[in-house]
Protein backbone atom coordinates (compact mmCIF):
# COMPACT_ATOMS: atom_id res chain seq x y z
CA UNK A 1 0.00 0.00 0.00
CA UNK A 2 1.28 3.49 -0.43
CA UNK A 3 2.10 5.43 1.63
CA UNK A 4 -0.29 8.73 2.31
CA UNK A 5 1.31 12.24 0.81
CA UNK A 6 0.79 15.26 1.92
CA UNK A 7 -1.33 17.65 0.33
CA UNK A 8 1.37 19.89 -0.04
CA UNK A 9 3.24 17.47 -2.23
CA UNK A 10 0.29 16.20 -4.27
CA UNK A 11 -0.30 19.31 -5.69
CA UNK A 12 3.74 20.18 -6.48
CA UNK A 13 4.02 16.56 -7.91
CA UNK A 14 0.75 17.30 -10.61
CA UNK A 15 2.05 17.28 -13.69
CA UNK A 16 0.41 16.52 -16.98
CA UNK A 17 1.66 13.22 -18.09
CA UNK A 18 2.56 13.03 -21.77
CA UNK A 19 4.01 9.48 -22.06
CA UNK A 20 2.31 5.95 -20.21
CA UNK A 21 3.16 2.63 -19.49
CA UNK A 22 0.98 0.19 -20.91
CA UNK A 23 0.21 -1.55 -17.12
CA UNK A 24 -3.65 -1.14 -16.07
CA UNK A 25 -4.78 0.53 -13.49
CA UNK A 26 -6.21 -2.44 -10.64
CA UNK A 27 -10.11 -1.56 -10.47
CA UNK A 28 -9.64 -1.70 -6.51
CA UNK A 29 -7.30 1.79 -6.96
CA UNK A 30 -9.57 3.45 -9.47
CA UNK A 31 -12.50 2.70 -7.41
CA UNK A 32 -10.65 4.82 -4.75
CA UNK A 33 -9.61 7.65 -7.24
CA UNK A 34 -13.46 7.94 -8.37
CA UNK A 35 -14.73 7.91 -5.34
CA UNK A 36 -12.46 10.72 -4.31
CA UNK A 37 -13.72 12.89 -7.23
CA UNK A 38 -17.06 12.50 -6.31
CA UNK A 39 -16.52 14.50 -3.27
CA UNK A 40 -15.73 17.78 -5.55
CA UNK A 41 -18.24 21.01 -4.91
CA UNK A 42 -20.60 21.67 -7.33
CA UNK A 43 -23.35 24.53 -7.49
CA UNK A 44 -26.29 23.81 -5.28
CA UNK A 45 -25.02 20.04 -4.96
CA UNK A 46 -26.11 18.98 -8.39
CA UNK A 47 -22.90 16.84 -8.96
CA UNK A 48 -23.68 17.27 -12.81
CA UNK A 49 -20.29 15.42 -13.88
CA UNK A 50 -20.76 12.29 -16.17
CA UNK A 51 -17.77 9.92 -16.10
CA UNK A 52 -17.24 7.85 -19.17
CA UNK A 53 -14.03 5.68 -19.07
CA UNK A 54 -12.85 3.60 -21.60
CA UNK A 55 -10.02 0.55 -21.70
CA UNK A 56 -9.05 -1.76 -23.11
CA UNK A 57 -10.65 -3.23 -26.88
CA UNK A 58 -13.14 -0.45 -26.72
CA UNK A 59 -10.12 2.29 -25.54
CA UNK A 60 -8.46 1.25 -29.11
CA UNK A 61 -11.70 1.09 -31.47
CA UNK A 62 -12.15 4.91 -29.95
CA UNK A 63 -8.53 6.22 -30.58
CA UNK A 64 -8.95 4.71 -34.09
CA UNK A 65 -12.07 6.70 -34.56
CA UNK A 66 -11.21 9.71 -33.44
CA UNK A 67 -8.13 9.76 -35.48
CA UNK A 68 -10.00 8.71 -38.49
CA UNK A 69 -12.05 11.89 -38.08
CA UNK A 70 -8.78 13.76 -37.67
CA UNK A 71 -7.36 12.66 -40.97
CA UNK A 72 -11.06 13.44 -42.52
CA UNK A 73 -10.60 17.35 -41.04
CA UNK A 74 -14.02 16.16 -39.34
CA UNK A 75 -14.33 18.06 -35.77
CA UNK A 76 -17.58 18.29 -33.93
CA UNK A 77 -16.93 19.92 -30.93
CA UNK A 78 -19.51 21.30 -28.35
CA UNK A 79 -17.86 24.07 -27.28
CA UNK A 80 -15.87 26.80 -29.27
CA UNK A 81 -11.66 26.59 -28.40
CA UNK A 82 -8.88 28.26 -30.31
CA UNK A 83 -5.56 29.37 -29.63
CA UNK A 84 -5.83 32.52 -31.48
CA UNK A 85 -8.90 33.77 -29.14
CA UNK A 86 -6.12 34.28 -26.42
CA UNK A 87 -4.24 37.24 -25.65
CA UNK A 88 -1.56 39.16 -23.50
CA UNK A 89 -0.14 36.85 -20.94
CA UNK A 90 -2.64 34.35 -21.48
CA UNK A 91 -1.36 33.66 -25.17
CA UNK A 92 2.47 34.20 -24.11
CA UNK A 93 1.34 31.13 -21.33
CA UNK A 94 0.43 29.16 -23.56
CA UNK A 95 3.90 29.79 -26.15
CA UNK A 96 5.98 28.94 -23.21
CA UNK A 97 4.20 25.64 -22.43
CA UNK A 98 4.03 24.55 -26.21
CA UNK A 99 7.72 25.78 -26.67
CA UNK A 100 8.96 23.61 -23.55
CA UNK A 101 6.82 20.90 -24.79
CA UNK A 102 8.08 20.71 -28.22
CA UNK A 103 12.17 21.72 -26.89
CA UNK A 104 11.79 18.48 -24.80
CA UNK A 105 10.99 15.98 -26.96
CA UNK A 106 12.99 16.89 -29.64
CA UNK A 107 10.76 18.88 -32.39
CA UNK A 108 11.95 22.14 -33.91
CA UNK A 109 9.53 24.63 -34.27
CA UNK A 110 9.83 24.74 -38.28
CA UNK A 111 9.21 20.89 -38.25
CA UNK A 112 5.18 21.28 -39.09
CA UNK A 113 4.74 17.44 -39.77
CA UNK A 114 6.35 16.28 -36.99
CA UNK A 115 4.80 19.04 -35.06
CA UNK A 116 1.38 17.14 -36.19
CA UNK A 117 2.43 13.80 -35.35
CA UNK A 118 3.19 14.77 -31.85
CA UNK A 119 0.02 16.86 -31.11
CA UNK A 120 -2.23 13.29 -32.67
CA UNK A 121 -0.90 11.17 -29.79
CA UNK A 122 -3.32 13.39 -27.48
CA UNK A 123 -6.07 11.13 -29.99
CA UNK A 124 -4.06 7.44 -29.20
CA UNK A 125 -4.18 8.73 -25.63
CA UNK A 126 -0.39 9.15 -25.21
CA UNK A 127 -0.43 5.33 -24.72
CA UNK A 128 -2.47 5.65 -21.72
CA UNK A 129 -4.24 2.26 -20.75
CA UNK A 130 -7.26 4.28 -19.92
CA UNK A 131 -9.11 7.75 -20.91
CA UNK A 132 -11.67 9.50 -18.87
CA UNK A 133 -14.71 11.31 -20.83
CA UNK A 134 -16.20 13.77 -19.27
CA UNK A 135 -19.83 14.92 -20.19
CA UNK A 136 -22.31 17.32 -18.54
CA UNK A 137 -25.88 17.96 -19.12
CA UNK A 138 -26.99 21.46 -20.62
CA UNK A 139 -28.12 24.04 -18.04
CA UNK A 140 -28.39 27.86 -19.13
CA UNK A 141 -24.96 29.38 -20.67
CA UNK A 142 -22.80 26.06 -19.44
CA UNK A 143 -20.64 28.27 -17.25
CA UNK A 144 -21.66 27.27 -14.15
CA UNK A 145 -21.74 23.54 -14.89
CA UNK A 146 -18.20 23.84 -16.34
CA UNK A 147 -17.07 25.22 -13.67
CA UNK A 148 -18.68 22.25 -11.24
CA UNK A 149 -16.57 19.46 -14.69
CA UNK A 150 -13.55 21.50 -14.01
CA UNK A 151 -13.54 20.96 -10.01
CA UNK A 152 -14.14 17.10 -10.45
CA UNK A 153 -11.18 16.88 -13.03
CA UNK A 154 -8.94 18.78 -10.69
CA UNK A 155 -9.63 16.52 -7.87
CA UNK A 156 -9.67 13.29 -10.28
CA UNK A 157 -6.47 14.29 -11.63
CA UNK A 158 -5.07 15.38 -7.83
CA UNK A 159 -6.23 11.93 -6.44
CA UNK A 160 -4.42 10.12 -9.51
CA UNK A 161 -1.65 11.91 -7.96
CA UNK A 162 -1.74 10.93 -4.55
CA UNK A 163 -2.32 7.36 -5.34
CA UNK A 164 0.97 7.12 -7.87
CA UNK A 165 -0.86 7.42 -11.02
CA UNK A 166 -0.77 10.34 -13.91
CA UNK A 167 -2.81 11.87 -15.93
CA UNK A 168 -3.43 14.78 -18.56
CA UNK A 169 -6.65 17.34 -19.06
CA UNK A 170 -7.27 17.04 -23.01
CA UNK A 171 -9.41 19.82 -24.52
CA UNK A 172 -8.58 18.66 -27.90
CA UNK A 173 -10.60 15.72 -26.90
CA UNK A 174 -13.43 17.59 -26.93
CA UNK A 175 -13.22 18.63 -30.99
CA UNK A 176 -14.56 14.52 -31.60
CA UNK A 177 -17.57 15.11 -29.30
CA UNK A 178 -19.85 13.69 -31.70
CA UNK A 179 -17.71 10.46 -32.90
CA UNK A 180 -17.15 9.67 -28.95
CA UNK A 181 -20.36 9.98 -28.44
CA UNK A 182 -21.34 7.15 -31.19
CA UNK A 183 -18.36 4.91 -30.42
CA UNK A 184 -19.70 4.74 -26.30
CA UNK A 185 -23.55 5.00 -27.30
CA UNK A 186 -23.34 8.43 -25.07
CA UNK A 187 -26.78 10.49 -24.66
CA UNK A 188 -26.77 13.15 -27.19
CA UNK A 189 -28.20 15.72 -24.56
CA UNK A 190 -24.86 15.25 -22.66
CA UNK A 191 -22.00 17.84 -24.24
CA UNK A 192 -18.46 17.09 -24.02
CA UNK A 193 -16.06 18.93 -21.93
CA UNK A 194 -12.65 17.57 -22.05
CA UNK A 195 -11.17 14.37 -21.37
CA UNK A 196 -8.29 12.75 -19.02
CA UNK A 197 -5.90 10.03 -20.32
CA UNK A 198 -4.53 8.46 -16.89
CA UNK A 199 -2.20 5.71 -16.11
CA UNK A 200 1.52 4.82 -14.71
CA UNK A 201 3.86 7.46 -16.15
CA UNK A 202 6.21 6.77 -18.34
CA UNK A 203 8.78 8.43 -16.19
CA UNK A 204 11.76 7.48 -18.45
CA UNK A 205 9.97 9.24 -21.23
CA UNK A 206 10.97 12.83 -22.51
CA UNK A 207 7.66 14.29 -22.27
CA UNK A 208 7.66 13.73 -18.47
CA UNK A 209 11.02 15.32 -17.95
CA UNK A 210 10.21 18.93 -18.05
CA UNK A 211 7.81 21.17 -16.08
CA UNK A 212 6.17 24.62 -16.84
CA UNK A 213 6.63 27.14 -14.66
CA UNK A 214 3.48 28.85 -12.92
CA UNK A 215 3.05 33.22 -12.93
CA UNK A 216 3.66 34.37 -9.26
CA UNK A 217 0.92 34.99 -7.61
CA UNK A 218 0.81 38.59 -7.86
CA UNK A 219 -0.02 38.10 -11.06
CA UNK A 220 -3.49 36.85 -10.64
CA UNK A 221 -4.33 38.32 -7.47
CA UNK A 222 -5.68 41.38 -6.04
CA UNK A 223 -6.37 42.32 -2.07
CA UNK A 224 -8.96 44.45 -0.90
CA UNK A 225 -9.08 45.64 2.44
Amino acid sequence: MLEPKLFHDVLRERHSVRSFLPTPVPDEVLRAVLEDAQLAPSNCNTQPWQMHIVSGAKRDELSQAILADDDAGHNTPDFSFALSDFHGPYSERARSQGAAYYEAIGVRREAIEDRRTAARLNLSFFGAPHVALLFMPSFGDNVRVAGDIGMYGQTFLLSLTAHGLGGIPQTMLGFYADTIRKVLGVDPSLKMLFGVSFGYPDEAHAANAYRICKAPIEESLTFHQ
